[in-house]
């Protein structure tokens, strides 16, 4: 699913990178060094592909990673799975206790549709701060009456005016199945499970001859001067942007708007002077989020931006069959946001190349790579001027 077009010029900036302190920094560069590009004297014939995955918090980068691992580097074993299972089992209880919460401090409060439920929250929020918690029939049980309160679900609605997990609806509609004895999670459970990245992860794997060494970082602001600085010597790197995020604050000051903070990440990225020559591989993620909020029609993208407004799509864009078009038209706009970024000076040393991504639809992510595996292909070739 291609962001559409072709591949959009850049922006000479002379932003510099962050510097994280000198242990961190001299840290990363080693476990970084194998992303060097090849020298002249390397054979055009091998392709190393290095991208490397920034983003705001929560746009979906580990989830790309994961699908890297079931699309080519034969998926979770059974032991893995086993490990999974309390992080699920976590997520679970955050969401739950999040939401709960969430009913007294919102402005107007939300009330428990079923009075005779009070115990049961009052259970959920005394476990809230035990980070040592035994996962009890007990616990699961209040969790799946609650979940089913029509108060909760009502304050579940207004999850954008406070901060909850994304998988947290996923998860609570499968509480039976989480809480058995004999639980393995599946794919997509795996996929939608939330742990947060702290530090660089990598994943190597190859996409028909084409070599992958990914690198998964955290996006939270204190991440990121850990990995800003290290992406110098990519062949590519792939920003991930949330765009459901539109109606969303950051976690870090509950006040910034997460798509414009995304935007704000990209700019500096893309002007930094250290990387004028790295082009970016964009994935507009989370699109089976965004057009549901759009079809729900209880956030509008005017009222965060303005500009919205007066957009309209471009005669060459491209809706998926079936696609709602206003679906199309909120899509189009958060990509042509980035790309407004990537063209404000073209010299042609870096392009962008959006694409349409959902990081826990498989299919959709195959494809996508098949791409980016083109894109990074022409991109080597470029260096030994072959093209």
């Amino acid at each position: 699913q291609r962001g559409g077009g072709r591949p959009r010029g850049c922006d000479r900036g002379e932003a510099q990178p962050e510097v994280g302190d000198a242990p961190a920094a001299e840290k990363i560069k080693i476990t970084i060094s194998v992303m060097k590009r090849p020298s002249r004297a390397s054979s055009p014939n091998v392709l190393p592909s290095l991208p490397s995955l920034p983003g705001a918090g929560e746009s979906g980068k580990s989830t790309i990673v994961k699908q890297m691992r079931i699309l080519h580097v034969n998926g979770f074993n059974s032991e893995e799975k086993k490990q999974k299972i309390l992080d699920i089992r976590k997520n679970v209880k955050d969401a739950i206790v999040t939401i709960v919460s969430a009913m007294s401090t919102l402005i107007p409060p939300v009330p428990l549709a079923n009075p005779e439920n009070q115990f049961r929250m009052d259970y959920i929020k005394s476990i809230a701060p035990l980070s040592d918690f035994d996962y009890t029939q007990e616990f699961f049980e209040h969790a799946k009456k609650l979940w089913d309160d029509e108060g909760v679900k009502a304050c579940f609605e207004r999850s954008n005016e406070y901060q909850l997990i994304d998988c947290a609806q996923y998860f609570l509609e499968r509480i039976d199945s989480v809480s058995m004895d004999d639980y393995t999670p599946t794919d997509q459970d795996l996929l939608r499970c939330r742990v947060l990245t702290s530090g660089i992860f990598e994943t190597r794997f190859q996409v028909d001859k084409v070599n992958f060494h990914m690198f998964d970082v955290g996006g939270q602001r204190d991440e990121r001067r850990k990995w800003i600085q290290c992406f110098n010597d990519v062949t590519a790197i792939i920003f991930v942007v949330a765009c459901s995020s539109y109606n969303m604050v950051i976690r870090e000051d509950n006040n910034t708007n997460r798509l414009r903070e995304s935007l704000d990440l990209f700019k500096s990225i893309w002007n930094n002077r250290w990387l004028r020559t790295i082009s970016i591989i964009l994935f507009l993620n989370k699109q089976d989020m965004l057009a549901e909020k759009v079809l729900a029609g209880k956030s509008k993208i005017e009222d965060y931006f303005p500009e919205y407004a007066h957009y309209t799509v471009p005669e060459d864009a491209t809706p998926d069959a079936g696609e709602d078009p206003k679906v199309t038209r909120a899509k189009f706009f958060i990509r042509d946001e980035f790309l407004r970024i990537s063209t404000a000076s073209g010299d042609g040393r870096h392009y962008c190349y959006p694409h349409f991504t959902c990081a826990v639809d498989t299919e959709n992510i195959r494809r996508v790579f098949n791409d980016c595996r083109d894109i990074i292909q022409r991109m080597h070739l470029r260096q030994y001027e072959l093209l």
